[in-house]
């Protein structure tokens, strides 16, 4: 069985690009969810959420921020990531719409570069995750 191949050094630092680019926006959204800001309400209101899937989202974004800048863990951090912005996506696709109360379109075009970043970093990871049930 041979060894793995570790990514080239560009494609990790493109791959560390990006995990910080998905982990900035991430975080920087945890402060209107855990605080309860009006228009964190308003969007899980909307879907039905509020409060709990508010806090229950805002923490699983923390983990995620967290999981993609711990050297160890980028790989896993992005998968979450892509599945918690394909929810976001989701619901601003069926229920809240691309702009939100007048922003233009810009938390939905945030869930879309957390969810390309998310894409690229398991592409160039993706030796780096965890092999469930058997090989590959």
């Amino acid at each position: 069985m041979s060894t793995p191949v570790a990514p080239s050094k560009p494609a990790l630092v493109a791959s560390w690009i990006f995990q910080l680019l998905a982990a900035v926006i991430l975080a920087q959204t945890l402060f209107f969810k855990f605080t309860g800001a009006p228009e964190a309400k308003f969007i899980f209101s909307t879907l039905g959420v509020e409060p709990w899937g508010r806090i229950g989202t805002g923490i699983l974004e923390l983990i995620t921020a967290l999981l993609l800048v711990y050297p160890k863990t980028p790989a896993v951090g992005a998968v979450l990531a892509l599945g918690l912005m394909v929810g976001a996506i989701g619901a601003h696709l069926t229920r809240l719409g691309i702009d939100v109360q007048g922003d233009g379109g810009l938390l939905f075009g945030m869930a879309v570069t957390v969810l390309v970043s998310a894409l690229i970093v398991i592409v160039i990871r993706r030796r780096e995750l965890p092999v469930i049930g058997g090989r590959f």
